[in-house]
């Protein structure tokens, strides 16, 4: 089975650049599965029901997010309707949604389960105690399994990583918006890379304008940041895995320029 995994999605130039591009992804790398983080597809900050209804008509499979996937209100019960949206699995129990959805792809069972850190981040359960939960829980028969960690601190992404080896098929990071290259196969069979990036404008910064960002790093009197325009990427990653052990064969890093 080859997944599709894109990371973080950023507002209109990220959006699109997905519904565009999407159909000639999946068949250009053969892919089974697409996934993509959507916790800034609307404006930066998390994605409303329409929005959601075109990425998944447009050939997403699954969405995974993080911290911002509330803020949105009108997210919430379109999430407690569409189980393909997820929101992170150790967010306390009375959360809308879910954390882990498990189907079928191409008669091949698939569990994706969505994580997020503490270190730097909101009040969360321990990621670590709801991944031991949710993986063993997961039936047997289900041997693709990947998770997105949703984190600010690099250890902690690569603790997630170890602390899965050989249980998941993949565990991949997201929310820091910067791709980086240590992609790799673990010891037991798990693909691994800290953070898959960000799709959406890299002309200013992580997606928003670079005047706002400015603004809010220097004065006490700020507003919340609109999304940047131009110099689109596609920052996405390809694991090929092994359908009958849920091991992965192969990670690909792909940082994809695009005209809108």
């Amino acid at each position: 089975m080859k997944v599709l995994i894109i990371g973080d999605v950023v507002a209109r130039p990220g959006r699109l650049a997905v519904m565009e591009r999407i159909e000639d992804l999946r068949e250009q790398y053969e892919i089974d599965l697409a996934l993509m983080n959507a916790e800034n597809v609307a404006g930066g900050f998390s994605i409303t029901p329409p929005l959601a209804d075109q990425l998944f008509r447009a050939g997403i499979d699954v969405m995974t997010s993080g911290n911002h996937i509330f803020d949105k209100r009108e997210v919430i019960p379109y999430m407690e309707k569409q189980p393909r949206l997820l929101r992170p699995a150790n967010y306390p129990p009375n959360s809308p949604g879910s954390g882990m959805w498990i189907g079928e792809v191409k008669g091949v069972r698939v569990a994706v389960l969505n994580l997020i850190g503490r270190v730097f981040m909101g009040p969360a359960d321990d990621p670590f105690r709801a991944a031991e939960e949710l993986v063993s829980s997961i039936p047997s028969d289900v041997r693709v399994r990947i998770v997105d960690m949703h984190a600010e601190a690099t250890s902690e992404k690569v603790a997630m990583g170890w602390y899965l080896d050989g249980r998941v098929s993949a565990v991949y990071g997201t929310h820091t918006h910067v791709q980086t290259a240590d992609e790799r196969i673990l010891p037991e069979g798990t693909a691994y890379i800290t953070d898959v990036g960000m799709t959406g404008s890299y002309a200013g910064v992580i997606g928003m304008k670079t005047e706002d960002v400015i603004t809010r790093f220097t004065s006490a009197i700020y507003k919340r940041a609109d999304h940047a325009a131009g110099m689109v990427r596609i920052c996405a990653v390809v694991i090929s895995i092994d359908e009958t052990t849920g091991k992965a064969r192969e990670i690909s890093r792909l940082s994809l320029p695009h005209e809108q």
